[in-house]
C-alpha cells in the first residue's frame, strides 16, 4: 500500500514494472556494436532472455500488459525499441515489407520461447487478467501521438504493415523456418 504514494493504481504499478524492466534495453545492446543484424537481433534476443531469467515472476507482464500501440507486439512494446530494430534492419537492407516480418517472427519466437522458459522456473506462470480502470496509466486503444509515434519515422512509415493481421500466414512461414533448421541438424 506504500507504493501507491508513487503511483495512482494497480495499473500503474504494472507499467511501472515494465518500463523498469525494458530500461535501458537499446543502448545495451548499442554498446555491444553489433556489425549484422544477425548479430543485432542475437544481442537484442539475449538481452529481453536476460531480463526473463532475473525477474522469471515479473517477466508475464512484458508480454500481456498492452504496448505502446494497439498493433506494436511484446515483448519489444515501446516505440523506441521497435524503432530501433526497424531501423537496423532496413540499414542492412531490409525492405519494408521483410522488415516487418522478421519484427514479427522474432516477437513470436521470443514471446512463446521464454514464456515458456520462465515457466519452468516458476510456479504458476500466468498472463495477468484483463487491467482494472484504476489509476492513470494509458491503455492504448488508437494511435496517441503521445506515445512517440511521431518522432519514429520507421515505425510510422511501416505502421500499415505493423498493423496487418497474418497471424495464420506468420505461423506457417514460422513452423517452416523451425523445420528447416531442424532438417540442416539433422542433415550434418
Amino acid at each position: 500500500m506504500a507504493l501507491y504514494r508513487y503511483v495512482s493504481g494497480r495499473e500503474d504499478l504494472l507499467e511501472a514494472v515494465v518500463v523498469r524492466l525494458l530500461e535501458g534495453l537499446v543502448g545495451r545492446v548499442d554498446a555491444a556494436r553489433p556489425t549484422s543484424w544477425q548479430q543485432y537481433l542475437q544481442l537484442l534476443a539475449h538481452e529481453i532472455r536476460d531480463v526473463s531469467l532475473r525477474h522469471p515472476a515479473a517477466f508475464p507482464l512484458v508480454v500481456s500488459r498492452h504496448p505502446a500501440t494497439p498493433w506494436l507486439r511484446p515483448p519489444l512494446r515501446d516505440i523506441e525499441t521497435v524503432e530501433h530494430l526497424l531501423a537496423t534492419l532496413t540499414d542492412h537492407g531490409f525492405d519494408d515489407g521483410r522488415a516487418v516480418d522478421a519484427y514479427k517472427a522474432f516477437t513470436s519466437f521470443l514471446v512463446g520461447y521464454l514464456l515458456l522458459e520462465v515457466s519452468m522456473r516458476v510456479e504458476n506462470v500466468a498472463a495477468v487478467e484483463e487491467p482494472m480502470n484504476e489509476g492513470s496509466a494509458d491503455i492504448p486503444e488508437q494511435d496517441d501521438p503521445d506515445t512517440g509515434l511521431y518522432t519514429a519515422p520507421h515505425v510510422l512509415r511501416m505502421r500499415e504493415l505493423l498493423s496487418q493481421d497474418r497471424g495464420e500466414e506468420e505461423f506457417e512461414i514460422g513452423l517452416e523456418m523451425l523445420l528447416n533448421r531442424i532438417e540442416q541438424s539433422v542433415s550434418h
